[in-house]
Formats: structure tokens, sequence, C-alpha cells
């Protein structure tokens, strides 16, 4: 049976739920696979041969019994509540609202199906490779070069002020976040930077620590010529409590987008007076600008040079990557950065041109988000309910400011402002107006979609080729990963970021933020990646009764194309989004 067979037996039966995909797939596996059976053409059916069909016939009642007995089980196995941590990189710790059995929910009923004619109609045409590439020339001009042989502090002194210590909270990006800024600040304090301790999460339930994510030894050494950093502070100062001393720094010590100056002026008289300064919950505690170029340019090389995945992370994404593809495909920048030298696999012997292009599409649609926003998706009376029951079972205090405010926004009112998650059946008519066939294989990232299957099937009813980490890791390479979601989650970013495209459905995500990021600085001008303006959406949306598919198609592209820029990193701006700055890449004309 062909691969795509075996990969649509697969998806069914880890429950994705994409059953008449799989189907497909099983089908054109079976129809390529045909020659296997010329041989027994103009086989000649006597009398003698009647008992063998008949004991052939009686096989395939069974062989047709089981299978329906092993679908019957998977779907009631479908229907029970979820406890397998693999199912998703975020779902620890969250209700699960996705394995209900519900009808599909449609929103744009009437712009679906004109999609679905027009990639049907496109099916037989020649696809655009603009849909492939980025849309301006000068993104090619900018080139990585933190890495160049120059030490980004050469003025260190070699007495080190004290000791940083970090606890840093939030999900894989959101720490890794909290690392750079880090380093940053050490260097900006003259002082030696103790490996980050990550703080378990009631949400996130992840007990990670940094060397169950990157590359303890490479951090190190890759950042050892412009800060200090040991694995932990030196034994006599181990009995120390910053609390108790008055060294501890909360997020009501610093602003949210401090500067270079708050921090000289709040945390390094805690260093010269007490040898230690400990950042509980560190996060987002740092401004972009104004900060000197070479705290920035330190920044930038930590996060793309120096956090190295642990080696069973790049190899479980590197089995990820060669999967979706299908063959072989000519390394980038991007995969070397980001899988090492498990990029180099002896197994890969195909023909590059036989590769398969994908998508990679960050989806966020938790009930968590959805629940947060107030907005309402189609789904009536019972989604108002649940919605709210949520609500109140996880945002009392959202809720008791909400009843404190005499503002009163309608869900109508988010939706136009652009306030709304945009839901899987949104991001489907986006990626159809750009124009991509049928097809597309599409890796889907993020965490359970809200209303499961009731909620994708507008989605892959037009693009039914969609997979995700858990139907193309086995089991058993899963497990290693088995609740830990810090590091599911760097499966995810590795397979976004080295997809020939990237599509986000929310921009503020830090996930979509790294992504963007990191296709800037590696992929040379030949890694796009789509945002969505959700305002200018929701606009042409609220149509969704009049507007022509020609007139749809247009104003998607034009919104699609304006958000796809190649200018400098604007002042205040993440360098970690937006690396295109002297800081940080250089321009070359």
């Amino acid at each position: 049976m062909g691969k795509q067979a075996i990969l649509g037996m697969k998806d069914y039966k880890l429950g994705v739920g994409f059953r008449w995909h799989s189907k497909t797939l099983l089908l054109h596996g079976l129809k390529n696979d045909s020659s296997k059976y010329n041989s027994v053409r103009g086989f000649y059916v006597g009398k003698r041969h009647i008992r063998i069909i008949g004991v052939m016939f009686g096989l395939l009642c069974c062989l047709l019994l089981l299978d329906s007995l092993v679908i019957s089980f998977f779907e009631f196995a479908n229907l029970q509540p979820s406890t397998d941590s693999n199912n998703s990189s975020l779902s620890q710790g969250r209700d699960c609202y996705t394995n209900k059995k519900q009808s599909p929910v449609y929103m744009y009923g009437r712009l679906l199906n004109f999609a679905s004619s027009a990639l049907a109609q496109r099916e037989f045409k020649q696809e655009s490779s603009h849909l492939w590439v980025e849309p301006f020339r000068q993104a090619s001009s900018w080139k990585p070069c933190a890495e160049r042989k120059v030490q980004t502090n050469p003025g260190k002194s070699v007495k080190s002020n004290g000791y940083i210590l970090v606890s840093a909270n939030g999900g894989l990006n959101q720490q890794r976040v909290a690392i750079c800024n880090a380093v940053a600040v050490a260097s900006l304090l003259n002082a030696t930077l103790v490996i980050p301790k990550f703080l378990y999460s009631n949400v996130w339930k992840d007990p990670s620590q940094f060397g169950d994510i990157y590359q303890e030894e490479y951090f190190i050494n890759t950042l050892k010529d412009d800060i200090s950093i040991e694995k932990e502070l030196p034994p006599y100062m181990k009995s120390l409590d910053p609390e108790a001393i008055g060294s501890q720094i909360t997020d009501a010590d610093l602003a949210k987008e401090a500067t270079a100056d708050d921090y000289i002026k709040t945390v390094l008289p805690l260093l010269l007076r007490n040898g230690i300064a400990h950042f509980l919950g560190y996060g987002n505690r740092l401004g972009f600008d104004p900060l000197p170029p070479d705290i920035q340019r330190l920044r930038c090389k930590c996060n793309f040079h120096a956090l190295k995945f642990a080696p069973k992370i790049q190899q479980a994404g590197s089995l990820l990557i060669k999967r979706i593809r299908k063959h072989s495909a000519p390394r980038s920048m991007l995969d070397t950065q980001l899988l090492g030298k498990f990029i180099h696999n002896k197994e890969d012997h195909a023909a590059a041109e036989g590769s398969t292009k994908y998508l990679a599409l960050h989806l966020r649609f938790e009930i968590d988000m959805v629940a947060y926003s107030l907005c309402e998706f189609g789904g009536g009376e019972s989604e108002r309910k649940e919605l709210q029951t949520y609500r109140e079972r996880h945002f009392p205090l959202f809720l008791e400011r909400l009843k404190n405010s005499n503002i009163t926004i309608s869900p109508m009112d988010l939706r136009k402002r652009g306030r709304c998650p945009l839901t899987p059946e949104e991001a489907a008519l986006v990626l159809a107006g750009l124009g991509f066939k049928s097809g597309t294989y599409i890796y889907l990232a993020g965490s359970h979609v809200y209303g499961g299957n009731s909620r994708m099937e507008p989605f892959t009813r037009l693009y039914p080729n969609v997979v995700t980490k858990e139907n193309l890791l086995t089991p058993n390479e899963l497990a290693p990963f088995r609740n830990f979601s810090s590091q599911l989650a760097a499966l995810d970013l590795i397979a976004c970021a080295s997809a020939d495209v990237f599509a986000m459905t929310d921009s503020g995500s830090q996930l979509s933020s790294l992504v963007s990021g990191f296709r800037t600085y590696y992929g040379g001008g030949h890694a796009p990646t789509l945002r969505p303006n959700k305002t200018r959406l929701a606009t042409i949306l609220t149509e969704n009764g009049t507007i022509g598919w020609n007139g749809f198609e247009f104003r998607v592209k034009k919104m699609i194309l304006e958000g796809q820029k190649a200018d400098m990193r604007s002042y205040g701006r993440s360098i970690y989004r937006n690396p295109r700055s002297p800081e940080c890449m250089c321009k070359y004309h």
C-alpha cells in the first residue's frame, strides 16, 4: 500500500477526526498500487476454482466485519473524554471542548460554496508560483550578521557585580523571550547569569527545565565572550534567601517595557549590596527602545544563535519535516539552524524535486481564547451558554470587572473591530481567496480547536490534507514528550518555521512572532509569512450575502500583500519578531 494510504489510515486510527480525508488518501494509495494486481489478468475461473473463490469471499467478509468493528471502536473512543496528553501541546490543564459530536457550524455558507467551486476549477490549472515566495525583492537583501566573529560586548569587565537568578513563567515562547531578556540584562548590569529556571504552571503543567528543551553547553559557549553564565550559584550563596534580603524582583517592581535606566536604578543597587537579584515570574520586562546597540545585538544573538533545541527535540522535528515533505528537499539555513545534525539523515536518498511543499498554519481557536474574547461564532444559544460557563469557572475576576464597568460592547461590534479570533472556516476562506489549491498540505499547529470536528469540517471541506504532529509521529516517537507541553510546542515551532509558507490567524501570539522572526532572519527572502488583518477581514466577511468570489479574492489578496512588508524594524517593536535592524541583521544592496 502507498505511503499516502498508510498516512491516511494512521490519521484515522489516531482519532484526528479527518475521516473522509483519510479515506481519500487510502483510495489514492490503492490506485497508485493497482499495477500490483495486473498479473491476475486473464485468470480463468473454472469449476475447480469455485471452492477457492468461496474461501476468498469468506475471508473478504471477515475482513469487512473486522474493519467495521475497528471503525466502531475508534468512533466510540473519539466520543470519550480525552486523557491523552499528546493530543495537544496546550491541552493539559484545560477543559476539553473538542471531541463532542456536533453538527458542523457554518457562518459563511455562501462564500464557502463559492470557494469550493473555485478550488474545483483551480485543480486543473497551474498554481501561481507567487504563492510560495516573498513578494518584495528587498527581503532577500537582509542577511544574518549577529554571528560575526566580533565580541558583542568587547568591554566586558572581569569582575562581576553579582548573580542574576531568573524564574521564567508562561509556556515555551514566553520563556524564550524571558531568557533572551535576562541575557541582555546580565550584560547591561555586568552580572553573572545563572541558567534560568522555569516555573511550573497549573495551566501548562510542564515540569521541563532549561536542559530539557535547550542545549546548556552550547548556550554557555555561544555567549561566553559576552556574559558570564553559570549552571548554578556558588556553594557559599546557595543558602541566601533573595526575598528575605530584599533582592527579589517581581512584575510590580518593573514596568512591562522597562528601560535600561529602570534596571540600573532598581536592580543594580540590590546586586551591589547583596550580590544577588532574583527575577520572579520574569517575562516581557525589558523594552526594545531605547537600548544600547550592543545590548540589542546580544538579544538577537541569544534568540537566533545561542538557543538550540535539545537533540531529542531536533530529532523528532527532523522526522516531522521529512514526513510532511514526503521526500528529501534542499536543505535551507532554517532547517540547519533548527535541526542541527539531524537534518542530514542517511535515509534521505529521494530526489529533491519530488518533495512536497507545505503550508503551516497557527490556528488559534482554543476554548480559553474564544471565551475570553466575548465574541459569538455562529453556534447559537448552546455556544453562548457553554462559553459563559467556561468564563464563570476560569475568568471570575474578568467577569467581575465587566459587571462593574459601564462599557458594553456587543459581539457584533467586537467582530467589526477585529477583536474576535478567526474561526477555522474564516482561515480556510482566506487561503482559498489567496489561491492555494485544495490539495495543499497544511501542517496545523496549536492547541485543541474549540468545537473540534464541528468547527474543522468547513476547513477540511476545502483543504482535506491537514496533518499535525500527533498523526505524523508514532505514539512511540511522541512518548518522550508526553506531559511536556513546552517540548511539544517546540515541535510546532520547528514545523512552522521550516514551512514553505507560514500563515497565522493571530499576529499577537508569541509563537507567531518568534516563527516570523526566524523566517525573516534565516529565510533569505524565501520564507513568506501571511498575516490577515482581522479588522479588514471582518469588513469583507460582513458582505457574505452579496460579495462575489472575484471581489472577495481581490480584497483578500490586497489585505495579505499589504501585511507582507520587508521594512526595517520600527521603533519600540520586537526584535524577535522583526530582526531587520542594524543591531541584528546586515543589509546588502
